[in-house]
């Protein structure tokens, strides 16, 4: 008998191109492999439907999502209530396949409770409230920090939703202690989903310090502007890239001859700077989650730099150099750039990287859902 799902996701996850979507893309493609009849509903706005998509899914569905002004007002969260849609629910409705909803975002149709009588599932990709409480912190902007925070208080209170949920699927053990100590045992730690193939050729040097995010998150543009303070008077090179053109980034980078931006506009452009560059730095402000940037960046790239924040708790801490400020940083980028990066390195990654392998977490989610 074949295992048949949908799985409704906050966003187009192709290309993967940041955080969110390479969880729920690597997830698509892990349990496609499992033998998994897929049918996919997304959210898009701005990112394109995907031919790509169709190698790992039955179906994929493509929903709009509602006007700012609308969704503001109401008692859900935006994330939430932006993503309201009727035709998501009479497709749901066909059949009575179990549903994986990715992220809070998604489950506004739980909250109706418009769903034929059928086992429904979160994958959490954060604690919202927790994570948006940080952006908030993190935002510079008066207008945004308001929004933040509004937002924070609207998710703390409509996280009551999971008390519908058969199971949530914690995407880190911080979230994991979270979930459960609040929704008992049916909350289950399944590590994050990413791309195991190497795409790059690692030689032992490189030639510059590498920073890639999405900068149109608030998080990752405090971690691009403390970069920049950082490397601003000294004699490195420091590459900041995102698909996203933040102009306070962009304007605070042309201030200095030795930090550069660069677009990536396609997959390859971050392969190929993951591949030159000889040290990849990666701060980070908000405990929440697992940063999937840290594990493409221990998988594609050369040495990394990392602060508490990004590796606690993730069982990778012995592959990254720890710095949490703007000396250590300096002092650890001296050292590194005079190593040269071993086979012997990658051969402890891939040893620790065991815990996150997507097949056997694939199959943990379909004996969780179809109990197989």
């Amino acid at each position: 008998m074949i295992n048949k799902l949908h799985i409704i996701s906050f966003d187009v996850p192709f290309p993967t191109n940041y955080g969110g979507v390479i969880d729920v893309f690597y997830k698509l493609k892990a349990l496609h492999k499992q033998g998994v009849e897929i049918y996919l509903h997304v959210y898009e706005y701005g990112r394109g439907e995907q031919k790509e998509l169709l190698n790992y899914c039955k179906e994929v569905f493509y929903y709009p999502r509602n006007s700012f002004i609308k969704s503001f007002f109401s008692k859900s969260p935006f994330i939430v209530k932006s993503r309201g849609n009727n035709l998501l629910i009479s497709n749901l409705n066909k059949n009575s396949y179990p549903v994986l909803f990715e992220g809070l975002h998604t489950t506004l149709p739980i909250l109706k409770d418009s769903l034929k009588k059928r086992k429904v599932y979160l994958r959490a990709h954060n604690v919202e409230h927790k994570f948006y409480k940080g952006l908030e912190q993190s935002e510079s902007n008066i207008f945004k920090r308001f929004f933040f925070k509004k937002e924070s208080k609207k998710l703390k209170r409509y996280e009551r939703i999971l008390t519908k949920i058969d199971g949530v699927f914690s995407i880190s053990p911080i979230e994991q202690r979270y979930f459960n100590k609040k929704y008992g045992a049916k909350c289950f730690y399944i590590p994050a989903f990413y791309d195991t193939t190497k795409h790059t050729t690692l030689k032992p040097k490189g030639n510059f310090i590498l920073y890639h995010g999405h900068l149109l998150v608030s998080e990752n543009v405090k971690a691009a502007l403390f970069l920049i303070d950082v490397y601003k008077d000294s004699k490195y090179t420091l590459v900041i890239a995102s698909s996203y053109k933040n102009a306070k980034v962009i304007n605070e980078i042309s201030k200095y001859k030795n930090i550069v931006f660069n677009s990536i506009t396609k997959q390859d452009d971050l392969y190929r700077l993951l591949e030159s560059a000889h040290i990849n730095v990666l701060p980070t402000f908000q405990n929440t989650g697992i940063k999937l940037k840290l594990l493409n960046t221990l998988r594609q790239g050369k040495f990394v730099i990392a602060n508490d924040t990004m590796i606690h708790e993730t069982g990778l801490e012995t592959l990254c150099e720890i710095a949490n400020s703007k000396v250590e940083f300096l002092s650890k980028t001296a050292k590194l750039l005079d190593q040269s990066f071993e086979a012997s390195f990658e051969t402890e990654r891939k040893r620790l990287l065991k815990n996150f392998d997507p097949d056997t977490n694939a199959k943990k989610i379909i004996k969780l859902i179809f109990k197989n």
